[in-house]
């Protein structure tokens, strides 16, 4: 019973590996903001991402990354002055699944959560789904996730009063763009 057991565990195993493909890539960003005359200040940001799909239509993966720089930002209905936001780290787990799969192009939608620390100003959080769609060329990826659909919070450092937000942002303003390299 062992041997059948343990045969069945590895042929699904197999099974699995062989439609399995791993992807790496990212977001990465850089701009320079001047508010109001002030100084010229330059921001980046930097997400590298992995990931594993399981078969045509379902994966997991991560983004893990970091900012740094000066500007205006919008913190769950609360916005952080020119000036105040330094250094930022993030990281987001999700589960994708692919709904239409052509053969250079994918539709799907990321489900997950999303945590960022603002360094001395407080932490964001984030559940919901995020659309996209893919451009695959060969071992290559071009993918763009437009809009967000779920809750996100704030919780400033310091006065306890969190801000919450539910709902659909289909702001043009909300397009992230990421490369990725196909195993």
């Amino acid at each position: 019973m062992k041997k059948i057991f343990m045969t069945m565990v590895a042929a699904l195993a197999v099974a699995v590996s062989a439609n399995a493909q791993y992807y790496v890539g990212g977001t990465a960003g850089i701009s320079s903001v001047k508010v109001a005359g002030g100084d010229s200040e330059l921001t980046f940001k930097v997400l590298p991402e992995v990931g594993y799909s399981f078969n045509d239509e379902w994966g997991i993966g991560a983004s893990l990354g970091w900012s740094k720089g000066n500007g205006v930002a919008d913190l769950g209905g609360r916005y952080i002055a020119e000036g105040d936001l330094t250094n930022t780290f993030e990281v987001n787990p999700y589960v994708r699944y692919t709904a239409v799969k052509g053969k250079y192009v994918n539709v799907f939608v990321d489900g997950g959560f999303g945590y960022k620390h603002y360094n001395g100003q407080g932490n964001a959080w984030n559940v919901g789904l995020k659309p996209g769609v893919a451009v695959n060329l060969d071992k290559f990826s071009f993918a763009a996730h437009v809009g967000f659909v779920g809750w996100k919070s704030f919780n400033p450092k310091g006065d306890g009063k969190s801000s919450n937000a539910a709902g659909v942002d289909l702001d043009g303003n909300n397009i992230s763009f990421s490369l990725y390299y196909n195993f």
